[in-house]
């Protein structure tokens, strides 16, 4: 009787196991209908260029120095910064690009050296496009998790950034999934999922925008459709996977005291995604930081309250001169 019932649970375990090894590849993941290439999405003003083996979607506005880098966070794109390029233009020369796995830039599936979604390749990808316009050193700004890429180059590039501008940014929210479930992301049968998962931020999306803002009501079906234009890219959905295998805790809230440049912390006073707190807190514990708290506004100042992001960007950009 107890042989008989040792082996009815051997069986249960092994076919438990089976389960687990098979059944996701029994998971059918339709391919994406109606996507194009980023190039097919492209406006009169877009610009495309290879950087370290990857296109590259970016703008570029005004003439002369300073040099305004800009940079998105996670699920957005250039068109966040929409609001406030033109502004950006009046004092200098100002370039948006959209990151790896985001907007039009290419995505890669396969790749021969570095992942282009690594951090450290999203650093480089700053320093190549530095390098293209010849530009020695820039004002970085960074949305969110754009906040976090800029000062890593801040930290690996010290002598190319003269200032930094930190939007709500993503500093002790950690970055990517936990150590210990990263090998289980990588496995064949999450591979075979992992786009279904991504493609829960299509699904999601507008709500998403609406939690990134202080008043949604505000928001314009104009917004929400630069927003979910990306998604309309050919796969977007295994790139964002790949994005997600590749994110990694940045450490930076370990090194602030090494970040001797000028700061210039900058957060809404509703941030519902990095709590405003985090961003009060960043600026004290920079050695040479200064604060903004934006009124009714949440995760995207810049978008929600360009005038007043602004003003506090110029009364910054004063202290340096």
């Amino acid at each position: 009787m107890k042989k008989r019932n040792y082996r009815l649970i051997l069986g249960m375990i092994a076919l438990l196991l089976l389960a687990l090894l098979v059944g996701p590849f029994l998971v059918p993941v339709p391919a994406l209908q109606g996507t194009v290439r980023p190039d097919a999405l492209a406006d009169i003003d877009s610009q495309f260029i290879e950087i370290n083996g990857l296109v590259v979607h970016f703008k570029i506005m005004g003439q002369g120095e300073p040099v305004f880098v800009l940079l998105h966070g996670f699920g957005a794109s250039l068109y966040s910064w929409q609001p406030v390029m033109e502004q950006f233009s009046q004092l200098g020369t100002v370039i948006a690009f959209d990151r790896p796995a985001f907007g039009l830039t290419e995505r890669p599936l396969s790749w021969e050296g570095q992942n282009p979604y690594s951090p450290e390749a999203q650093v480089a990808l700053v320093i190549g496009l530095l390098d293209h316009f010849a530009v020695e050193q820039a004002i970085l700004i960074g949305n969110s998790a754009g906040g976090t890429v800029a000062m890593q180059v801040a930290l690996t590039h010290y002598q190319r950034v003269s200032a930094l501008i930190l939007v709500d940014p993503a500093v002790y929210a950690g970055g990517g999934a936990p150590a210990w479930i990263r090998p289980l992301l990588r496995t064949p049968q999450m591979r075979h999922l992992g786009p279904l998962v991504a493609r829960q931020i299509q699904a999601r999306g507008p709500q998403l925008v609406e939690l990134a803002w202080h008043d949604p009501s505000r928001l314009s079906p104009e917004t929400i459709a630069l927003y979910q234009k990306p998604l309309q890219v050919e796969n977007w959905d295994k790139a964002l996977w790949e994005f997600t295998l590749a994110s990694q805790a940045s450490g930076l809230a370990d090194r602030l005291a090494e970040f001797t440049l000028p700061v210039l912390v900058i957060t809404g006073d509703d941030d519902r995604i990095v709590p405003t707190a985090d961003s009060i807190r960043l600026a004290g514990e920079l050695p040479a930081a200064s604060l903004v708290v934006i009124p009714q506004a949440g995760h995207v100042p810049h978008e929600e309250r360009p005038d007043l992001f602004m003003q506090a960007v110029n009364e910054f950009l004063a202290t340096l001169r």
